[in-house]
């Protein structure tokens, strides 16, 4: 039987507020409590990289990629054998370099469809989408199916093209509002770009890149860093039934809940995690400087913050060290002390890779 096109709803949806109150609450809460924590971080943006990274990992396996954490940190450090992930790679790195994008323009203006297109348009360079209109809205018919489906055995079908713009012109009005709860309007906001499905390709990626952003947009969190995709993709069947459900029969009300418990057990994983980073910080500030006799050991931490696996040329440039027999010092002491790993020994032309593992596997959640 073939599907029609999806009629989407006008935006906001009917909600039972009353159900949704205690649902409501304990999102809002969950947020609060991380971003007590985002704000007690001395700089969120270096101690919550590997985090940052891994949600970019995620999101993009939520897709159908296959790279890991490992293999992408091993691939910025230009270690040999994770080029064999190299297309999967290139996705994770669009995602992250599509997320700076958006985060850097949100300083001067709000979320909004010109803003999307951009990032599409970062997010599809050189990946496997890059001939899939990167940075346009679709002109033709979409549909969402196993590989190799028609859009007869489609399991979705998206708006007709021609009620995509005045959807669109809508959902921006709507994100562009301060009339709904952060994290209500960061539900609506997400499974109606899933809905509207507006791009030939990577609208699942650009539809959670959106939460954070749209969460900082309203204040709820005081930077873009909520990494909801670790929630979303262990659970990614019911992800995708809540969201069907909503054209299949309106059930707005099944996905905000799924949706706020989602954020709400997320935001309390993503707590503990930055904890946890934030107390290695401290412990490694301690350790590395008792080791090196060094008064540049907080550069050197700070740049394993940044890179977990890190080359030997990158770890002078990102600790800003004057000369590489002071940096080469400090490298063979921490390796001794046991504080981070040698994972590749330098030969010739080749440098030497270092990882502090630690840090890996609590990204991770190991």
């Amino acid at each position: 039987m073939l599907r029609a096109p999806c009629i989407p709803d006008d935006l906001p949806p009917n909600l039972d507020w009353r159900a949704m109150a205690k649902f409501i609450g304990k999102g809002n809460a969950a947020i609060a409590r991380y971003d007590g924590m985002l704000q007690s971080l001395p700089n969120p943006s270096v101690l919550l990289s590997p985090i940052t990274v891994n949600e970019a990992v995620l999101s993009s396996r939520i897709e159908g990629t296959q790279a890991t954490l490992d293999q992408v940190l091993e691939f910025d450090a230009g270690l040999q054998g994770a080029e064999r992930r190299q297309g999967d790679i290139e996705e994770v790195s669009n995602y992250r370099l599509a997320v700076q994008i958006a985060e850097l323009a949100l300083q001067d203006r709000p979320l909004s469809l010109s803003l999307m297109k951009e990032v599409h348009q970062r997010l599809m360079q050189g990946a496997r989408g890059r001939d899939k209109a990167p940075g346009q809205f679709r002109e033709d018919q979409n549909w969402i199916g196993r590989p190799g489906d028609t859009i007869e055995r489609a399991r979705f079908v998206p708006p007709s093209p021609l009620l995509l713009p005045a959807a669109l012109q809508a959902w921006e009005t709507f994100i562009q509002s301060d009339a709904e709860d952060p994290v209500i309007q960061a539900a609506i906001a997400h499974a109606q770009f899933e809905i509207l499905h507006p791009f030939k390709d990577g609208n699942g990626r650009i539809g959670r890149m959106l939460i954070p952003l749209l969460l900082y947009q309203r204040r709820a969190l005081s930077a873009p860093m909520f990494y909801l995709s670790e929630y979303l993709e262990a659970r990614r069947g019911e992800y995708y039934d809540r969201l069907l459900a909503i054209t299949d029969s309106g059930d707005w009300q099944g996905w905000m809940e799924f949706f706020t418990n989602a954020v709400a057990v997320q935001a309390e994983v993503n707590f503990q995690k930055a904890r946890s980073i934030q107390d290695l910080y401290r412990a490694m500030r301690t350790a590395f400087a008792e080791v090196t006799k060094s008064p540049n050991a907080h550069r050197a931490v700070d740049a394993f913050f940044k890179r977990p696996i890190i080359a030997a040329p990158t770890f002078f440039a990102e600790g800003e060290f004057n000369n590489r027999v002071t940096a080469n010092n400090i490298l063979q002491r921490l390796v001794d002390a046991r504080l981070i790993e040698r994972i590749r020994e330098g030969t010739g032309q080749r440098p030497s890779v270092y990882a502090l593992t630690r840090l890996i596997d609590i990204a991770e959640g190991r």
